[in-house]
């Protein structure tokens, strides 16, 4: 099967804040979808844009939460969204996957332990979740006949120095590997990595905004040398739409998104006010890496995003290749300090904007 026809590869040296992910993009028009940990942020966003944009068979909301289910379902009206079901189950609970996953046809698979410090102090729980959950989502959709899965990483998965994202490349490892676990006719497992996505829980922006709605007279700084990769919730979701649409098998899939320092956006935020510096928690780096060098000679560039191919199967790469995609350099790495789209000011205010008033 041919890949869609994409435009050739290239980088910009102006951030693209708006870009655009919504081509290829999978039509989820009379299947049923399924997303685990569907009560977070990203969750309830691409909830949101499927009863938007698609005419699904069944969206289920698989997540171990009751009272973030309850909430989630006063803002989606049961009378116009009839399709949707809510599963209450853990993904460390493989028999309760199998049984949410009978009959689905597309996974998204969203639910994580994400915290990184708490992670750190609760290894054993971090691990059960993200790792032997990974395991569980993957032998459940092999077991169930799911036709593809899409599964959430982090860039703290790649050259990972804290538990939590260790936990994210063992998981990276095991989506990866298992389009050939499922043999040919199993399903087609792809993995998605992106940055901090503005305004989700737990990230910095909405943190600066709460302390400055409360009057604080200084903003807390982990180290001013500190980069990150952003992106929209709408832009992760577009991305990991157009992805499920693009694999092919193993892939992993990186967005090509602006990066900004801690210091850049708390002077964006609130202007004039001082910062006082509290060194970097347990676990945090300084910035964060997308696509480390070691895999370099696996990685192709497209006109939106990166893709890294899995290392034990390169049997995809002429495909893409035949797909105006190229191979980056053999010292390529993609880092959010050297990464030439830089988010200015005004792209930051314009995806404020965007995040808490959209």
């Amino acid at each position: 099967m041919a890949l869609p026809a994409l435009k050739p590869a290239q980088i910009t040296k102006s951030a693209s804040v708006h870009r655009n992910f919504r081509e290829p993009r999978i039509n989820l028009d009379g299947k049923t979808v399924m997303i685990t940990g569907g009560t977070g942020s990203f969750g309830k966003q691409l909830t949101r844009t499927i009863c938007d944009e698609f005419k699904p068979s069944k969206l289920i909301i698989f997540s171990r939460d009751e009272l973030k289910q309850y909430e989630m379902a006063q803002n989606f009206n049961p009378a116009e969204h009839t399709f949707m079901r809510y599963f209450i189950g853990d993904v460390r609970d493989q028999s309760r996957l199998e049984q949410a996953m009978r009959g689905v046809d597309v996974v998204v698979h969203a639910a994580a332990l994400k915290h990184v410090p708490i992670a750190e102090y609760n290894p054993f729980e971090c691990i059960k979740t993200n790792v032997m959950g990974a395991e569980n989502v993957v032998q459940a959709a092999i077991a169930a006949g799911v036709s593809k899965v899409c599964a959430l990483s982090t860039d703290k998965a790649a050259s990972p120095i804290n538990l939590y994202g260790a936990s994210k490349l063992a998981s990276d490892k095991i989506f990866a590997a298992a389009s050939a676990m499922g043999g040919n006719d199993g399903p087609v497992f792809s993995i998605v990595r992106y940055g901090n996505v503005v305004g989700s829980r737990g990230s910095v922006a909405p943190f600066f905004k709460k302390l400055v709605a409360e009057g604080a007279k200084e903003l807390p700084i982990t180290d001013p040398r500190m980069t990150r990769f952003w992106i929209t919730l709408p832009q992760a979701v577009d991305f990991v739409l157009s992805s499920l649409a693009m694999a092919r098998g193993g892939e992993t899939f990186v967005p090509k998104i602006p990066s900004m320092s801690t210091v850049e956006m708390a002077i964006s935020i609130a202007p004039g006010l001082p910062h006082r510096i509290i060194g970097i928690r347990p676990g945090e780096k300084l910035h964060e890496t997308m696509v480390p060098l070691d895999d370099a000679h696996s990685t192709l560039e497209l006109d939106d995003r990166f893709v890294i191919l899995p290392s034990h199967n390169n049997s995809h790469r002429q495909s893409y290749l035949d797909a105006n995609a190229k191979a980056v350099a053999s010292d390529f790495s993609y880092v959010s300090d050297s990464n030439p789209e830089h988010l200015d000011a005004r792209g930051l205010q314009s995806l404020l904007k965007e995040t808490f008033t959209g």
